[in-house]
């Protein structure tokens, strides 16, 4: 539990938190839901500004917190909302780049400390990349404190002018177990997903995120060529939408090849669950949720050495360079005539998925910034 048990000390109105996402990818809304749940209990008035199809998927009001509706970053009117919302805040921590951006417009001329955690970092070429190397600077410079999800992220801040980058404690929300209803068995569930996936008598690998260029989808469907002499022939499965769904398609229609795009789903623990291995082909990962999910669930994993992913896995999973689709498809073709091996990756897998923080080592760590930075301004 966190070392502070009430944020009301000597009969002050409860320390009062403003999360705010931005648009809010999975893994931010999901660290944002959790946290929200830990501060409430912990009595900290919490007030999560998102936007309204987040609050929907995320439910932030059962946590405890209000919620306050707030545009995408597009919307000129996001900043005004976020200004008006901030207005009674001891502090604000923003979440992602474009979130923390607009929450350092909202606080200008206030004295309202500002935490930004930045859980992955944004992709851009040519004169954008500039911009967002400036964009970066805002923010770092106008942060209290920023907590990066990976020792790559924090290296970024401080590069980029932070006065105080940490290593951020993020933890996976429990994960989420198969529905099971009482006249169906875990097995018959599992064989059902694999039978609408085309993979009932082959090896099924699965696939998660979105499917844009950094991603290394392309290199993923170039690696199942590696593996095309197999028999039975493995199945990949990618879930996620993106920009590049349609150019993958086309290829995997023009080329023959062995593996199926099926959209965005929300029974990614029923796919994890059902299938032999679990691939991460990204060009940057900070803390892949696939990846964490994986490995709680003693699925063996391949996946790229890049950004925090191999903080994160330690030895409890097969690294492969970005880009090498030749690596990447031997490592797969390996594991899978390999049950040994695959034993050895569920166990390690599970031992380090035991060393992760957990949600209340989460929040106890965010209270602390929380205290260093409000107590000065409460107590003056």
């Amino acid at each position: 539990m966190s070392h502070v048990s009430s944020h009301s000390p000597h009969g002050q109105t409860p320390l009062h938190t403003v999360q705010v996402l931005g648009g809010g990818s999975a893994g931010s809304s999901a660290h944002v839901r959790s946290l929200a749940a830990g501060l409430a209990a912990r009595g900290v008035r919490v007030t999560v500004c998102a936007p309204d199809e987040a609050a929907r998927a995320y439910d932030f009001a059962a946590t405890g917190a209000r919620h306050v509706p707030v545009p995408r970053s597009g919307d000129p009117a996001s900043v005004a909302a976020l200004r008006a919302a901030c207005a009674e805040a001891d502090l604000v921590h923003a979440h992602g780049l474009h979130a923390a951006l607009r929450a350092s417009v909202a606080l200008t001329g206030r004295r309202t400390p500002l935490v930004v955690t930045w859980h992955t970092r944004s992709y851009a070429e040519g004169t954008r990349a500039r911009v967002l190397r400036l964009l970066e600077r805002r923010v770092a410079k106008a942060a209290a404190v920023v907590l990066g999800a990976s020792s790559d992220l924090v290296d970024r801040a401080r590069s980029r002018g932070a006065r105080d980058a940490r290593l951020a404690a993020i933890a996976l929300p429990a994960p989420r177990r198969p529905d099971v209803s009482e006249d169906e068995e875990p097995d018959s569930l599992l064989h059902k997903a694999r039978a609408e996936l085309g993979a009932v008598d082959r090896p099924l690998i699965l696939a998660v995120g979105a499917l844009e260029r950094h991603c290394g989808y392309d290199h993923l469907l170039d690696a199942t060529r590696v593996w095309r002499h197999l028999d039975p022939l493995p199945l990949l499965v990618v879930a996620g939408e993106g920009s590049e769904r349609g150019a993958l398609q086309r290829r995997i229609e023009a080329e023959g090849l062995p593996a199926r795009l099926v959209g965005r789903r929300d029974d990614v623990p029923e796919l994890l669950a059902a299938a032999d291995l679990a691939v991460v082909p990204s060009s940057w990962e900070s803390r892949s949720v696939l990846a964490q999910e994986a490995l709680h669930a003693r699925v063996p994993l391949v996946a790229t050495a890049v950004g925090g992913v191999p903080e994160l896995v330690g030895d409890a999973a097969e690294l492969v360079p970005y880009g090498d689709a030749e690596a990447l498809g031997t490592a797969v073709a390996r594991l899978l005539a390999d049950p040994v091996r695959r034993s050895e990756l569920k166990a390690r897998g599970e031992a380090q998925a035991a060393t992760w923080p957990s949600e209340d080592e989460t929040v106890t760590q965010v209270l602390s910034v929380y205290d260093e930075l409000t107590q000065p301004l409460r107590y003056s």
